[in-house]
């Protein structure tokens, strides 16, 4: 019996509202690890949080959902969704 795996869902996402200053990096980085999913995060100069995740298409979705809430201090106003190309082994806070 062969188990076929769902090809990985690849997302960019651009978070607005007050997401920098807040711990959102490492609580996305905790939380992406929690569900498996892989990719990256990191602050831009025009206050938003810039993010690559990669995964099974449920755990994507999931991270997606947290993303739209954030950690209890960050207010988020809206994410922005794309797709994304890449591969990722890990999910790091970058630059």
């Amino acid at each position: 019996m062969t188990i076929q795996t769902m090809p990985n869902k690849t997302l960019h996402l651009v978070i607005h509202g007050r997401v920098q200053g807040v711990y959102f990096r490492d609580s996305m980085r905790r939380e992406a690890q929690h569900l498996a999913v892989s990719g990256w995060v990191r602050n831009r100069s025009d206050g938003t949080v810039e993010a690559a995740v990669q995964g099974e298409p449920t755990a994507v979705d999931a991270i997606v959902r947290w993303a739209h809430r954030g950690p209890p201090q960050a207010r988020v106003e809206r994410v922005e969704i794309g797709p994304h190309e890449g591969s990722y082994t890990n999910f790091e806070v970058v630059g």
